[in-house]
Formats: structure tokens, C-alpha cells, sequence
């Protein structure tokens, strides 16, 4: 399995993904924003980061780079396509996911363990069974996930919601989402599931340097569907 990190100019995540992915064994190399050949590549991630320095909003300049017109065909043939932290911010703005990641609700930068609640999905990045809990990082100030009912009702009518914030032991309190995510969703996907956006950062707990290596979990499904 060979993965593509595409660096934007504010990217400061690609390294952390590389790493994780080659620890587990992957083949991982860097795509840098103005490139447009994705080809060699099996997968895509679209990591974390203040891409052009979130001028605009986040993720609003880095979808008019050129490799994200190779990233959506790419997308659209039912590649795999991950966007962690501002990748996730960057697939909305280039509408591979819908709705939009706005300011945290009390306007702070987040830095800590969250605790996610996995959900009944289409998704292919993650085979977990529903109520499985992870504990994963969150670093972000543009985290809030917000979208409109209609896009919320296709959201839940497709299973397409993966993640949602939760306590630590598994229950999702009204006020679980630190940002004050919407419905508490930390990560949703397209409606084929191989598009699969989210907030937390399970790159950063691969190698066990934490303590934890949670996030191989947000990998190994992926290459497993498609080795």
C-alpha cells in the first residue's frame, strides 16, 4: 500500500503521517501542492495543518492548488482519500465532504485527548464495530463541524457520520464536542466511504511514543480493503 501526503505551503502535520505510515509499514511519500500526478499512489492523505495560513478560512485557498483537481478525479474513480485536522477543512471546501469546520465555540485553540465513539457507517478507512471508543488527539482552533439540516438528514440516512465525540466511557453527553461540534460528529465520510474527513489526529498515535497506538486502527483497514 502506497500513500501520497500532500504538502500545502503551511502543512506541519505531512511528517507525522509519513512517519506513522511508514512504522506500520506503508509505503509513504510527499506530493507537494503544485503537483498533479497522483499516479503510483494507492491512497491520499490530506493532513494537518495551517494550509496558506488559513487566510480566508481554513482549507478556502488550498482547494484551488493543483494537485486538488487530481485529489478529487482521484476521489471520483473510488480512490482512498483521507483528511485529517485541515485536510478535513481542505475536503469540504473542495465539496468532496459536506457542511464547513468553523471557529471552536469558546474561540480557543484545543490541544488535548479527545475520546470518539465510533458509528454504524459506510466508511472504509475504519472497521470497527459501532461503540468501539478511541482516544485520539485534537489540535485545532477551526474544529467545529457545522452543516446545514438537509445535509445533516443525508448524512444520517446514508451512514455516512464515523465519528462522534464522546465521554470516556463510551456515552455522548450533549456537550461532549470540546469545539461544540455540531450533533458532536468528529468525522464524517462521502457516501461511497472511500472520502473520509475528520478533526482528531490518529497519525499521532501509531508508534506507542504516547503510550498508545489507537490510530493504526485508521489505517490498516484501509490497506487491508484494498491490498
Amino acid at each position: 500500500m502506497r500513500f501520497g501526503v500532500v504538502r500545502f505551503p503551511g502543512t506541519n502535520c505531512e511528517q507525522d503521517a509519513v512517519h506513522a505510515l511508514r512504522t506500520m509499514g506503508f509505503g509513504a511519500e510527499y506530493v507537494w501542492h503544485q503537483d498533479s500526478d497522483l499516479s503510483g499512489f494507492d491512497a491520499v492523505v490530506l493532513p494537518g495543518g495551517f494550509s496558506y495560513g488559513d487566510y480566508l478560512r481554513s482549507g478556502a485557498i488550498a482547494r484551488f492548488s493543483p494537485v486538488m483537481s487530481e485529489v478529487v478525479r482521484f476521489a471520483e474513480r473510488g480512490n482512498p482519500v483521507i483528511g485529517i485536522c485541515n485536510g478535513f477543512q481542505v475536503l469540504t471546501e473542495a465539496h468532496l465532504l459536506p457542511g464547513a469546520l468553523i471557529r471552536n465555540k469558546n474561540l480557543k485553540f484545543l490541544c488535548q485527548t479527545v475520546h470518539l465513539s465510533v458509528q454504524d457507517s459506510v466508511c472504509q478507512w475504519l472497521d470497527a464495530p459501532k461503540g468501539t471508543t478511541f482516544a485520539i488527539p485534537i489540535s485545532h482552533h477551526d474544529g467545529n463541524y457545522v452543516c446545514s439540516p438537509e445535509d445533516y438528514q443525508a448524512l444520517c440516512e446514508g451512514s455516512q457520520i464515523v465519528l462522534r465525540y464522546c465521554e470516556p466511557d463510551g456515552h455522548i453527553a450533549p456537550d461532549s464536542a470540546p469545539n461544540g461540534s455540531f450533533e458532536n460528529i468528529a468525522g464524517i465520510c462521502n457516501a461511497t466511504g472511500n472520502v473520509f474527513g475528520l478533526m482528531p489526529h490518529p497519525e499521532r498515535v501509531v508508534d506507542g511514543v504516547s503510550g498508545s497506538t489507537q490510530g493504526r486502527a485508521f489505517f490498516e483497514a484501509i490497506a487491508q480493503r484494498f491490498n
